[in-house]
Protein backbone atom coordinates (compact mmCIF):
# COMPACT_ATOMS: atom_id res chain seq x y z
CA UNK A 1 0.00 0.00 0.00
CA UNK A 2 0.98 3.65 -0.39
CA UNK A 3 0.96 6.24 2.38
CA UNK A 4 1.00 10.02 2.21
CA UNK A 5 4.01 11.57 3.94
CA UNK A 6 3.73 15.23 4.96
CA UNK A 7 6.74 17.03 3.48
CA UNK A 8 7.09 14.70 0.48
CA UNK A 9 5.38 15.18 -2.88
CA UNK A 10 5.18 11.52 -3.83
CA UNK A 11 3.47 8.82 -1.78
CA UNK A 12 5.65 6.18 -0.12
CA UNK A 13 5.21 2.45 -0.61
CA UNK A 14 4.94 0.44 2.64
CA UNK A 15 4.26 -3.17 3.51
CA UNK A 16 0.63 -4.31 3.71
CA UNK A 17 1.73 -6.86 6.32
CA UNK A 18 2.60 -4.07 8.77
CA UNK A 19 0.35 -1.15 7.77
CA UNK A 20 -2.72 -2.85 6.29
CA UNK A 21 -3.37 -5.90 8.44
CA UNK A 22 -6.87 -6.91 9.56
CA UNK A 23 -7.75 -5.69 13.05
CA UNK A 24 -8.02 -8.37 15.73
CA UNK A 25 -9.64 -7.00 18.89
CA UNK A 26 -9.00 -10.15 20.93
CA UNK A 27 -5.30 -10.19 19.99
CA UNK A 28 -4.85 -6.49 20.78
CA UNK A 29 -6.63 -6.97 24.12
CA UNK A 30 -4.32 -9.85 25.02
CA UNK A 31 -1.16 -7.93 24.07
CA UNK A 32 -2.23 -4.76 25.93
CA UNK A 33 -3.31 -6.72 29.04
CA UNK A 34 -0.02 -8.62 29.10
CA UNK A 35 1.97 -5.38 28.74
CA UNK A 36 0.11 -3.71 31.62
CA UNK A 37 0.38 -6.83 33.79
CA UNK A 38 4.14 -6.88 33.24
CA UNK A 39 4.36 -3.38 34.70
CA UNK A 40 2.71 -4.32 37.99
CA UNK A 41 5.07 -4.33 40.96
CA UNK A 42 3.52 -7.32 42.74
CA UNK A 43 5.33 -6.35 45.96
CA UNK A 44 2.34 -6.34 48.34
CA UNK A 45 3.20 -8.38 51.43
CA UNK A 46 1.59 -9.05 54.83
CA UNK A 47 2.74 -11.16 57.78
CA UNK A 48 1.02 -14.41 58.71
CA UNK A 49 1.23 -15.88 62.22
CA UNK A 50 4.59 -17.47 61.41
CA UNK A 51 6.15 -14.16 60.33
CA UNK A 52 4.92 -11.91 63.17
CA UNK A 53 7.53 -11.36 65.88
CA UNK A 54 6.99 -12.54 69.47
CA UNK A 55 4.51 -15.07 70.80
CA UNK A 56 6.85 -17.93 71.56
CA UNK A 57 5.50 -18.22 75.10
CA UNK A 58 1.92 -18.96 76.17
CA UNK A 59 0.56 -15.53 77.26
CA UNK A 60 -1.20 -16.82 80.41
CA UNK A 61 -2.08 -20.11 82.04
CA UNK A 62 -4.70 -22.36 80.48
CA UNK A 63 -7.21 -22.37 83.37
CA UNK A 64 -8.37 -20.19 86.20
CA UNK A 65 -8.27 -16.74 84.61
CA UNK A 66 -11.82 -16.65 83.23
CA UNK A 67 -10.46 -15.69 79.84
CA UNK A 68 -10.56 -17.65 76.59
CA UNK A 69 -7.57 -19.95 76.30
CA UNK A 70 -4.67 -18.69 74.19
CA UNK A 71 -1.45 -20.33 73.08
CA UNK A 72 0.26 -17.40 71.36
CA UNK A 73 -0.09 -13.66 70.93
CA UNK A 74 0.54 -14.16 67.20
CA UNK A 75 -2.94 -15.62 66.67
CA UNK A 76 -4.93 -13.79 63.93
CA UNK A 77 -7.72 -13.02 66.41
CA UNK A 78 -5.35 -10.99 68.59
CA UNK A 79 -4.54 -7.32 67.91
CA UNK A 80 -1.05 -7.29 66.45
CA UNK A 81 -1.35 -10.94 65.44
CA UNK A 82 -0.66 -12.40 62.02
CA UNK A 83 -2.97 -12.13 59.02
CA UNK A 84 -5.01 -15.29 58.31
CA UNK A 85 -4.55 -15.25 54.53
CA UNK A 86 -1.53 -13.00 54.22
CA UNK A 87 -0.76 -11.42 50.84
CA UNK A 88 2.60 -12.47 49.42
CA UNK A 89 4.73 -10.92 46.66
CA UNK A 90 3.86 -12.41 43.27
CA UNK A 91 4.64 -12.13 39.61
CA UNK A 92 1.71 -10.73 37.60
CA UNK A 93 3.37 -11.07 34.20
CA UNK A 94 1.55 -12.90 31.42
CA UNK A 95 3.23 -14.94 28.71
CA UNK A 96 2.95 -13.49 25.19
CA UNK A 97 5.43 -14.81 22.65
CA UNK A 98 7.24 -12.55 20.16
CA UNK A 99 5.15 -13.65 17.19
CA UNK A 100 1.90 -12.80 18.98
CA UNK A 101 3.25 -9.48 20.30
CA UNK A 102 4.38 -8.39 16.84
CA UNK A 103 1.06 -9.44 15.31
CA UNK A 104 -0.74 -7.32 17.93
CA UNK A 105 1.48 -4.31 17.19
CA UNK A 106 0.85 -4.68 13.44
CA UNK A 107 -2.88 -4.86 14.09
CA UNK A 108 -2.80 -1.62 16.13
CA UNK A 109 -0.60 0.26 13.62
CA UNK A 110 -2.77 -0.88 10.69
CA UNK A 111 -5.96 0.27 12.41
CA UNK A 112 -4.42 3.67 13.23
CA UNK A 113 -3.33 4.05 9.60
CA UNK A 114 -6.73 2.99 8.24
CA UNK A 115 -8.65 5.36 10.51
CA UNK A 116 -6.27 8.23 9.55
CA UNK A 117 -5.14 8.64 13.16
CA UNK A 118 -1.57 7.87 12.09
CA UNK A 119 0.17 10.86 10.48
CA UNK A 120 3.41 10.26 8.60
CA UNK A 121 5.85 13.17 8.35
CA UNK A 122 9.15 13.45 6.49
CA UNK A 123 10.87 15.01 9.52
CA UNK A 124 10.25 17.00 12.70
CA UNK A 125 12.01 20.35 12.53
CA UNK A 126 12.47 21.30 16.16
CA UNK A 127 15.94 22.80 16.45
CA UNK A 128 15.94 25.02 19.54
CA UNK A 129 14.09 22.84 22.05
CA UNK A 130 11.46 25.52 22.65
CA UNK A 131 7.94 24.57 23.74
CA UNK A 132 6.43 27.06 21.27
CA UNK A 133 8.09 25.13 18.41
CA UNK A 134 6.41 21.92 19.52
CA UNK A 135 3.05 23.66 20.09
CA UNK A 136 3.18 25.08 16.55
CA UNK A 137 4.08 21.67 15.09
CA UNK A 138 1.28 19.89 16.98
CA UNK A 139 -1.28 22.56 16.08
CA UNK A 140 -0.38 22.10 12.41
CA UNK A 141 -1.43 18.45 12.71
CA UNK A 142 -4.36 19.16 15.07
CA UNK A 143 -2.89 16.92 17.77
CA UNK A 144 -3.79 17.41 21.44
CA UNK A 145 -3.25 13.93 22.85
CA UNK A 146 -0.99 11.35 21.31
CA UNK A 147 2.38 9.83 20.61
CA UNK A 148 5.29 11.03 18.49
CA UNK A 149 7.38 8.16 17.13
CA UNK A 150 10.87 8.96 15.84
CA UNK A 151 13.88 6.97 14.70
CA UNK A 152 16.13 8.65 17.28
CA UNK A 153 15.04 10.91 20.13
CA UNK A 154 16.86 14.25 20.23
CA UNK A 155 17.42 16.43 23.29
CA UNK A 156 15.68 19.32 21.53
CA UNK A 157 12.53 17.28 20.88
CA UNK A 158 12.36 16.12 24.51
CA UNK A 159 12.87 19.66 25.83
CA UNK A 160 10.24 21.07 23.48
CA UNK A 161 7.56 18.52 24.41
CA UNK A 162 8.31 18.01 28.12
CA UNK A 163 5.89 20.70 29.30
CA UNK A 164 3.06 19.74 26.96
CA UNK A 165 0.49 17.48 28.66
CA UNK A 166 -0.75 14.28 26.99
CA UNK A 167 2.11 14.19 24.46
CA UNK A 168 4.45 11.20 24.63
CA UNK A 169 7.69 10.95 22.63
CA UNK A 170 9.28 7.58 21.93
CA UNK A 171 11.67 5.89 19.55
CA UNK A 172 10.92 2.67 17.67
CA UNK A 173 12.79 0.49 20.19
CA UNK A 174 10.61 1.72 23.08
CA UNK A 175 7.31 1.68 21.18
CA UNK A 176 4.59 -0.09 23.17
CA UNK A 177 0.96 -1.09 22.51
CA UNK A 178 -0.55 0.91 25.38
CA UNK A 179 0.79 4.30 24.23
CA UNK A 180 -0.50 3.62 20.70
CA UNK A 181 -3.96 2.43 21.79
CA UNK A 182 -4.43 5.36 24.18
CA UNK A 183 -3.42 7.97 21.59
CA UNK A 184 -5.96 10.07 19.73
CA UNK A 185 -3.33 10.57 17.04
CA UNK A 186 0.16 9.24 16.33
CA UNK A 187 2.82 11.16 14.40
CA UNK A 188 5.51 8.94 12.91
CA UNK A 189 8.54 10.06 10.91
CA UNK A 190 9.37 8.36 7.61
CA UNK A 191 12.61 6.97 9.09
CA UNK A 192 10.70 5.56 12.06
CA UNK A 193 8.14 3.96 9.72
CA UNK A 194 11.00 2.27 7.88
CA UNK A 195 12.41 0.94 11.17
CA UNK A 196 8.95 -0.27 12.28
CA UNK A 197 8.58 -2.08 8.97
CA UNK A 198 11.98 -3.79 9.42
CA UNK A 199 11.09 -4.79 12.99
CA UNK A 200 7.60 -6.16 12.32
CA UNK A 201 7.98 -7.65 8.82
Amino acid sequence: MEIKVVGKKAKVEVSDVVFNRDYSESLVHQVVTAYLAGGRAGTKAQKNRAAVSGGGKKPFKQKGTGRARAGTIRSPIWVGGGKTFAAAPRDHSQKVNKKMYRAGMKSIISELTRSERMIFVNSINIKEGKTKEAVKFLAKHDMKKGTIVVDQITTELVQATNNIPNIYVTDVRSLDPVSLVSSEKVIMTADAAEKVQEWLS
